[in-house]
């Protein structure tokens, strides 16, 4: 007897490699695969799949993106969420953070039209606080909102941060996110580890993406820590569109491809001597733009 196939359309709330949980518009839930041997599917990711048992089925089709938040290297890409709204960076007062890496994650937000909130977590630290503090003054200059909080306390406050928006949860590990989504949501049930005190780094507690939902209109889609967050997906010119302070300028240079280095006249240059730039963000956009800069 040939096997009976149904069609239904669903949401993807969560994706472990190539198997994702796919949330029927009909409910219940079913673990579905790709079609094929390559996947392009991320967590939020609306799909149509082709059900062989009322929880399983494989994915037929990935419905257009509103935004699709990744990182990329060389040779492979990372998908953290699909159509989310708002990009959640979360660092802590411990362990130590990169502010590199935040500025990364910043711009390729950016890049999608997200916003951006960076929350600053273990604030009960208070012999590590201040430091973090003055890591963070660049992007508070800039706009990007900060909200404090100490996720083993007290979180509710990041709610009105969250409410009506599709947010994504990044951040290196040990900032403390698996610890927020639990503070958020008890019935999550995040594992939570120790930091490594050797590596002054978190261990990887999230091994795949989750989406959670708040309320009706309100969701969370938790994401793998990481150490690293790779742009070689982004143009030199996308890449400058993340750098909020650089767009006053972009159009004033000497030439219309200034690589804001040797170049004379650069408007950019004059910017950082003049003090409207910060040094420190003149060097984090070559560092992000060296991937641009190979030969071909």
């Amino acid at each position: 007897m040939s096997q009976r196939l149904t069609f239904s359309e669903g949401a993807v709330v969560a994706a472990f490699g190539r198997q994702y949980e796919v949330e029927l518009d009909g409910g219940g839930l079913a673990l579905c695969y790709p079609r094929g041997k390559k996947s392009h599917v991320a967590c939020g990711d609306r799909v149509a799949v082709e059900l062989s048992a009322p929880d399983h089925g494989v994915i037929v089709a990935v419905a257009p993106r509103r935004t699709l938040l990744y990182r990329s290297d060389a040779h492979r890409q990372k998908l953290f969420a699909a159509n989310a709204t708002q990009a959640v960076i979360v660092v802590a007062a411990e362990p130590s953070f990169s502010d590199e890496l935040v500025t990364r994650c910043i711009v390729a937000a950016e890049q999608q039209r997200m916003g951006v909130l960076i929350v600053l977590n273990k604030i009960d630290l208070a012999d590590r606080i201040e430091a973090a503090r003055c890591r963070l003054e660049p992007f508070v200059a800039l706009g990007y909102p900060v909200a404090e909080l100490s996720a083993r306390r007290d979180a509710q406050a990041l709610r009105a941060h969250l409410a009506g928006k599709s947010s994504v949860l990044v951040g290196q590990s040990g900032m403390g996110k698996s610890t927020l989504i639990n503070a958020l949501l008890p019935e999550a049930r995040a594992a939570v580890r120790e930091i490594s005190d050797a590596l002054d780094s978190g261990k990887h507690t999230t091994t795949h993406a989750r989406r959670y939902r708040l309320d009706a209109g309100t969701s969370l889609i938790d994401s793998p820590g990481m150490q690293e967050f790779g742009l070689a997906h982004l143009t030199r010119a996308e890449i400058e569109q993340g750098f909020r302070e650089f767009l006053p300028y972009l159009d004033t240079c000497r030439f219309r491809d200034c690589r804001h280095r040797d170049e004379p006249d650069c408007a950019i240059k004059a910017a950082v001597a003049d003090g409207a730039i910060v040094p420190r963000r003149l060097e984090q956009f070559h560092a992000l733009c060296a991937a641009c800069d190979k030969p071909l």
